[in-house]
């Protein structure tokens, strides 16, 4: 698939806000056949422009009512560092995303837990841990008023 048109962007909506929608209301909200719309919806998934279907979960239910971001500073802007960092961060249940930022430091992650105190001990004795930090700052999350992610 070499371009998204306007009727694929209103399909990747729709998806969007409900991934499981069935073809038959997709291709009506669209303005497709019910054919036409799974051949599209295939063709995306193909391509790789829709790469998954995932359920939103209520992160008070499973247990989650601190959220945070924390950004990160390495000491040493090796590759090798980096890679460390990165691997570290992937065995951590408590980060649910990192991103490798440009700016004043070098990763921004979402670290979700239970509460304040188990907020501490991830701070201290998984992220305090690791080797070559020079600076970390946490964002608090206090409330969410637009929040997109699926």
């Amino acid at each position: 698939m070499t371009e998204i048109d306007h009727i694929d962007k209103k399909i990747l909506r729709e998806l969007t806000q409900d991934g499981r929608i069935t073809n038959l209301d997709l291709a009506e909200r669209v303005g497709l056949s019910p054919s036409a719309c799974l051949r599209r919806v295939q063709a995306l998934e193909r391509a790789g422009v829709i790469q998954g279907y995932r359920a939103i979960i209520d992160p008070i239910a499973r247990g989650v009512h601190f959220v945070a971001y924390m950004s990160v500073g390495l000491s040493i802007h090796t590759k090798a560092a980096q890679t460390q960092f990165e691997t570290a961060i992937a065995k951590a249940p408590e980060v649910v995303e990192c991103h490798n930022v440009t700016g004043a430091f070098e990763y921004l992650l979402r670290v979700e837990v239970a509460d304040l105190p188990a907020y501490k001990v991830f701070h201290t004795d998984v992220l305090g841990a690791l080797p070559h930090l020079s600076t970390i700052t946490s964002y608090v999350v206090m409330g969410s008023p637009k929040d997109e992610r699926a």
